[in-house]
């Protein structure tokens, strides 16, 4: 995440948040097939294969202009293509310049099959980009940049993955990999102000940001940022049937509802956009550091986490009417 390497001095006593209701009315028949269906879609062998693609020394820890991030742009390129996910523009890429660098954006799109709905979408996201080089340590100069955020990649990727082979989703789909956010959120902020100027129709944000390791002491999985602004965690946990989506009052605290891409959707489109994460402050010391290596992650939690939000984003898109809003 942006700029958030000083909170990680700060030692953090866990807290659990209150309860979240579970409804009994949730989409039963989307979820009790979906969970049946995705127990085991994403493989902790497939996470790792990407994963340690990635955050491979190859890459060069994929700063905006690299020649490693490239070869990242190139990987999700195919991952795109074998799934089934057309470009949403011409090509795959959203080109745009960081004083006077080129950049871009990788962005995939696959169109609903309701003839309604499909004119409202669904983006999700993560960015791609990482810093490249770190202080030295132990000879090693290269911030691999694995939780942050070849980790949020790999759920985008295994997500797509799943619904382009489904092909069942009802409203429009944007899956997109941003680049520079770690030059100010600057791919998201170019990407949400093009879609809105086209005049996008957008329903929610969900974006996913280190998700490489599990939680330490928490009753639910994961925590969206921004959590008591809208009722984004309330819905997502009546679509997975069980306490999911957590509040974690640290994230509150350092307000990283603004520190994730999902925060240039907010800003243009003011609809429910927030980041998915398990970073809690206590259970990862490697923000920005060449410490930040594949090798470290949970693959086995990842794939979980991916496979648990595939109900949930399949319960968001069946929805005939937009229940996630802000508070």
């Amino acid at each position: 995440m942006k700029k958030i390497f000083l909170l990680l001095l700060i030692a953090v006593v866990g807290c659990k948040s209150t309860d979240v209701a579970v409804s009994d009315s949730a989409n039963n028949a989307v979820k009790q097939g979906s969970n049946k269906a995705v127990a085991n879609f994403s493989k902790e062998s497939s996470v790792k294969a990407i994963m340690e693609f990635l955050a491979s020394d190859k890459l060069s820890g994929r700063d905006t202009g690299s020649e490693g991030i490239e070869e990242a742009a190139a990987f999700i390129e195919g991952k795109f293509k074998a799934a089934g996910i057309k470009p949403y523009f011409d090509t795959y890429r959203d080109n745009f310049e960081v004083k006077g660098t080129k950049a871009f954006n990788v962005v995939g799109y696959l169109e609903g099959n309701d003839p309604q709905l499909k004119n409202e979408f669904i983006v999700i996201g993560a960015h791609y980009d990482h810093i490249g080089k770190g202080k030295e340590v132990n000879g090693d100069v290269i911030a691999n940049g694995a939780n942050d955020n070849a980790s949020g990649t790999t759920a985008v990727l295994e997500l797509a993955s799943y619904f382009g082979k489904k092909k069942g989703n009802k409203r429009s789909i944007i899956f997109a990999l941003f680049s520079a956010e770690e030059k100010g959120l600057l791919g998201s902020k170019h990407l949400a102000k093009k879609l809105k100027n086209e005049g996008l129709n957008l329903y929610s944000m969900v974006n996913f940001e280190m998700i490489g390791v599990p939680m330490v002491g928490k009753d639910y999985l994961a925590y969206v940022t921004g959590y008591k602004k809208s009722n984004m965690a309330d819905e997502f946990n009546k679509y997975a049937g069980k306490k999911l989506i957590g509040f974690l009052p640290t994230a509150e605290g350092y307000n990283l509802f603004q520190r994730s891409d999902n925060y240039p959707f907010h800003a243009e489109f003011n609809v429910p956009s927030q980041t998915v994460c398990t970073f809690d402050f206590t259970n990862f010391n490697h923000y920005h550091q060449v410490g930040d290596e594949a090798s470290l992650m949970d693959f086995k939690h990842m794939a979980h986490v991916i496979n648990e939000m595939i109900p949930v984003l399949e319960g968001m898109d069946a929805e005939k009417t937009k229940t996630i809003r802000y508070n």
